[in-house]
C-alpha cells in the first residue's frame, strides 16, 4: 500500500544534512510551514542553504532557524521588511551570506528546475547588480541576462490537505511557492492541516500531484489560522 504520511514532524525532517539546500515555501506567514521548520531547528542540521522569498518574519519560523545559526545562506527576493529584525542583525554582522534575486526571477528559476530547463534569458536584473557576472545577450532589440535554475536537496512546503498518496491542495495564496518548489527538490516535504481519504480530494484542485511528493506530515491547524482565517493576533500572542 502506497503512503507517504509519516509519523511525526521529526520523521519528516529526517536525513537532512549539515550543508543541504532547502527551500521554505511562503509568501511571508502565507503558507509557511512553520511546525516542520522547528522540527529541523531541533533536528540540528547546520550550514543550511535556505531558498525562501522571505528571510523570516518576527522571531519564529524561519527567523528562528536563523537566530539559531544553522543558516549559512539565504537565496530569496524580499529579504528586509519590518519584522525581519533576526535577518538584518545577522547580514550586518557578517554572519549571514544573501543572495538576491529579483522575485519573478525567483519563481522561474525554481520552476525551471522542476521542469528540467536548463536555462533562461530574462531582462529583469540587466543593468544592475543582480547581472553581475552573469551572460548577458540582445534579443531582438532588448538586453537580456541569463539565468540558471535554483535546485534543492530539500522543500519544506505548507499544504491545506493531503492524501496518503502525497497529493496536496492549498489554501488560496497560501500556495505561492509551494508546487514549484515541490518539483525543484529531491526530496519534498508537506505538512498539512488534514490528511484526507484517497478520493476525498477534487482533482481540479489537486495542484502538487503525489509525484512530487515525498512525505507528508499531519500538524492541525495552524497557531495563527482560527477556523481557516488568518488571524493577526493569534500571531502576537
Amino acid at each position: 500500500m502506497i503512503s507517504k504520511v509519516v509519523e511525526g514532524l521529526a520523521e519528516a525532517v529526517a536525513g537532512i544534512e549539515d550543508g543541504s539546500t532547502v527551500m521554505i515555501s511562503g509568501f511571508g506567514l502565507a503558507g509557511h510551514p512553520v511546525q516542520l521548520i522547528d522540527a529541523l531547528r531541533e533536528q540540528g542540521a547546520r550550514d543550511l542553504t535556505v531558498v525562501s522569498n522571505n528571510a523570516g518574519n518576527g522571531d519564529t519560523g524561519l527567523a528562528a532557524l536563523l537566530a539559531a545559526g544553522r543558516v549559512r545562506k539565504v537565496v530569496c527576493s524580499f529579504p528586509r521588511q519590518a519584522d525581519s529584525w533576526v535577518f538584518d542583525g545577522l547580514y550586518r554582522a557578517g554572519e549571514i551570506e544573501l543572495e538576491l534575486v529579483p522575485q519573478g526571477n525567483l519563481a522561474e528559476r525554481i520552476r525551471a528546475a522542476g521542469a528540467g530547463i536548463g536555462a533562461f534569458y530574462t531582462p529583469t536584473g540587466f543593468g544592475t547588480l543582480v547581472a553581475e557576472g552573469k551572460e548577458t545577450r540582445t534579443i531582438d532589440g532588448r538586453d537580456y541576462l541569463l539565468e540558471y535554475p535554483l535546485r534543492a536537496d530539500y522543500a519544506l512546503i505548507g499544504g491545506l490537505k493531503a492524501d496518503r498518496w502525497g497529493n496536496v491542495v492549498y489554501r488560496k495564496t497560501s500556495r505561492n511557492f509551494g508546487p514549484i518548489m515541490a518539483a525543484a527538490a529531491r526530496t519534498s516535504v508537506v505538512q498539512v492541516d488534514e490528511v484526507v481519504e484517497l478520493g476525498a480530494l477534487d482533482p481540479e484542485q489537486v495542484v502538487t500531484p503525489g509525484i512530487f511528493v515525498d512525505r507528508v506530515v499531519e500538524v492541525g491547524e495552524r497557531p495563527w489560522l482560527r477556523d481557516g482565517v488568518f488571524t493577526p493576533e493569534a500571531v502576537s500572542a
